[in-house]
């Protein structure tokens, strides 16, 4: 499954758990501009507003937006198409979040794990996701019900 992450270059790179995906077969990225749009199509957008995502969905592409919550507004802005909103089921997150400025939606998952949940969960698992992300055994452990 093709899967396009919109990057809000405001985040570290440094501290993203999506940057080791960079290069990876079929995963692209672009970044934020608030002056350039984003063509996305008809693709599945992660949105904790949008009815459970289900093995229904699978085929048009993936949305995936790398940002702080409070931005979600802003990268939505730019997008040109009509994504389909698709939330996560209830995951628990194994990153150790440290905000000290905002509180974390309760479902709230690091990238790396809504992208690698999203895909197990569209039937095109994709273990090597998690390969360099740290908490990779601890997140799996954290929900066993979820497809591998």
């Amino acid at each position: 499954m093709d899967v396009l992450v919109l990057r809000d270059p405001r985040e570290s790179t440094r501290k993203c758990s999506l940057s080791p995906l960079r290069g990876m077969p079929g995963i692209r990225f672009a970044s934020y501009r608030p002056d350039a749009r984003i063509e996305v199509g008809g693709r599945i957008l992660l949105h904790p507003e949008g009815p459970e995502l289900s093995t229904a969905d699978a085929g048009p592409g993936l949305l995936l937006l790398d940002c702080a919550w409070r931005r979600v507004g802003a990268l939505m802005a730019v997008l040109d198409g009509e994504p389909t909103r698709r939330s996560l089921p209830p995951l628990v997150t194994a990153y150790p979040r440290r905000s000290k400025t905002f509180v974390d939606p309760e479902r709230g998952l690091a990238s790396v794990e809504a992208l690698f949940a999203a895909l197990a969960i569209l039937g095109s698992p994709r273990p090597e996701l998690l390969s360099a992300y740290p908490w990779a055994g601890d997140f799996l452990r954290l929900n066993p019900d979820l497809p591998s």
